[in-house]
């Protein structure tokens, strides 16, 4: 007999078992299926999830430390509740401001601890991430950044919450993924933030994709907000996008802010004066009591 009769013989085989690796879910831990209660994410007694809108604004870039603490002086009465604020800046060009570093950072502390706001600021290397996370309430990863594994599996590893921004090309689902990333390691407090996608218009910068908040506020128990400042690229349509956002279910905003923003060393066209982020969080008290949320305003 053949070794392929032989095999193939009813006398040496009796019956076959396929085997197959058991399938594991797309999203393990981002998913409802996981957790079907909304995540409530806490940033130093902030919280971003729950039923009040968090608005976390402040200049694209730290230029001083006066310039930082008026800031966060003028937003805190506008009614904004985190102060942001860049020390290490991914420009598209080399030749652009790059940021303050470290220096920058110690200047938004300074400015947290004498107006009593937490902060937000990003991180964009690996090596960085410890240095931040002593200054900083909240790490960012911003849109260039959502991909970059070595970076989402450091600030896994981390105790503070972090702010994930969607790539500007990427699909919802790669969009998770990252956030799978940072939470497979350890860490489960997790924004996304939703700040526009390239699309086929070049009359914007970038194009505020809102489709983003119901669907993905449907299939996780992640915090969604929405960044309409680098979504639109443009100052004068910020306020109207601000709005949508909260209407359309975000649970926050993260907004570029200046007392002149003609005055700002980065992003001065997408960036709203302290004067019109007044106006847009009384806007946005409004909305939010039409679906049932909560902007509390300064008394």
């Amino acid at each position: 007999m053949s070794i392929h009769n032989h095999i193939a013989s009813t006398k040496t085989v009796r019956s076959a078992t396929i085997l197959t690796p058991p399938q594991k879910p797309e999203h393990p831990l981002t998913s409802r299926s996981y957790k079907a209660t909304q995540t409530v994410v806490d940033i130093n007694g902030v919280a971003v999830g729950g039923k009040d809108i968090a608005v976390m604004a402040g200049p694209c870039s730290i230029e001083s430390p006066d310039q930082i603490l008026r800031i966060a002086h003028e937003i805190k009465a506008a009614g904004a509740t985190i102060l942001r604020g860049g020390a290490f800046k991914p420009r598209t060009s080399p030749y652009d401001f790059q940021g303050l570093g470290e220096q920058g950072l110690i200047y938004l502390k300074a400015a947290s601890i004498e107006i009593g706001l937490p902060t937000i600021t990003e991180v964009i290397d690996v090596q960085d991430v410890e240095l931040i996370i002593e200054y900083a309430d909240c790490i960012q990863i911003g849109s260039r950044n959502m991909q970059n594994y070595p970076l989402l599996r450091e600030v896994g590893k981390i105790r503070k919450p972090v702010l994930l921004k969607r790539g500007f090309s990427a699909t919802y689902n790669e969009f998770l993924l990252a956030a799978e990333y940072i939470m497979a390691g350890g860490n489960d407090q997790v924004i996304l933030c939703e700040r526009g996608i390239r699309g086929i218009s070049t009359d914007l910068r970038f194009t505020l994709d809102l489709n983003a908040v119901p669907y993905l506020k449907e299939r996780t128990h992640l915090p969604v907000i929405v960044d309409p400042s680098h979504g639109t690229g443009t100052a004068s349509i910020v306020p109207a996008m601000s709005r949508a956002a909260v209407a359309c279910g975000a649970d926050g905003l993260i907004i570029e802010a200046h007392y002149s923003p003609t005055e700002s060393i980065s992003d001065a066209s997408q960036t709203i004066s302290t004067a019109t982020l007044a106006q847009v969080m009384k806007d946005l008290a409004k909305v939010a009591s039409a679906i049932g949320r909560k902007v509390t305003l300064p008394k």
